[in-house]
């Protein structure tokens, strides 16, 4: 009862986290356009794939240079890694909520959400790119791709869902479900390349494809798209709880409204 209560009052805002907002701010300007300057100009390609072999995909035979791939790749893994932290903490934000009805904990899961969706659409597109080069089609229904794709049409689905259901307890409820399913299916994803050797989208990390130069360009973009996905979700959860606030004085403002009218009668 306490935490319904809680969940009713004024939400605060400010704070440390948003202190660091601007701070994060830059150090993701800096990190991702040093990260794209060394892809693009610094880091040599991998030596011995310069062209890759002539396969089969989507019934296509394809013998593509494996040039333009290797930079779209130093951004294609740190978008998806940051997507999938956000749906994490969406995840542990709906738990919370179905746990306690702790309206700021919904408030929580939806926008660690619509950072998630910001981040799997950035990380479809440049997946798309990178298949494009390398594989010479568009899409083939390879398993990690699949499994992404599902992943981005039950985020997709979350969003449709909360402007569906007007009661804010039924909706919360209903949302954090989804968004719950969403992240079982993380683990898919990330493992799923393991579980179907078949598979033909490469294992980087486990083969060793990445050469000591990849390693720090793709850390360095880690970390700004880390940084800029925080600041992304700390400036929308203040607008959130901007707005909740506002609603929360003007029903405070009509009840005392309503009070002085009874009292005047």
């Amino acid at each position: 009862m306490r935490d319904k209560e809680e969940g009713k009052r004024v939400p605060e805002i400010g704070g440390w986290p948003d202190r660091l907002a601007p701070i994060a701010v830059i150090i993701a300007a800096v990190l991702t356009t040093a990260g794209f300057l060394d892809a693009f100009f610094l880091v040599p390609p991998v030596p011995g794939a310069s062209v890759s072999e002539p396969a089969s995909i989507g019934g296509v035979l394809i013998q593509n240079k494996l040039l333009i791939s290797q930079k779209i790749f130093f951004f294609h893994m740190p978008v998806a890694m940051v997507s999938f932290c956000a749906l994490a903490f969406a995840g542990y934000y709906s738990i919370r909520f179905l746990m306690s009805r702790n309206e700021r904990f919904d408030a929580c899961a939806k926008v660690a959400m619509e950072i998630a969706l910001v981040f799997v659409l950035m990380t479809m597109a440049t997946g798309e790119m990178w298949t494009r080069f390398e594989w010479g089609v568009w899409w083939t229904w390879d398993p990690r791709l699949t499994t992404y794709l599902i992943l981005m049409l039950i985020v997709i689905a979350y969003m449709v869902l909360r402007s569906m259901v007007d009661d804010a307890e039924r909706r919360g409820v209903f949302s954090a479900v989804l968004a719950i399913i969403a992240v079982v299916d993380v683990p898919i994803c990330l493992m799923i390349t393991r579980l179907i050797p078949s598979s033909v989208h490469p294992v980087v990390v486990r083969e060793g494809g990445m050469s000591p130069e990849m390693g720090i360009c793709v850390g360095m973009i880690m970390v700004g798209m880390l940084a800029l996905g925080f600041a992304l979700y700390r400036a929308r959860f203040r607008q959130v709880l901007l707005s909740q606030r506002a609603e929360a004085i003007k029903e405070k403002m009509d009840e005392g409204s309503s009070l002085g009218s009874e009292v005047m009668k």
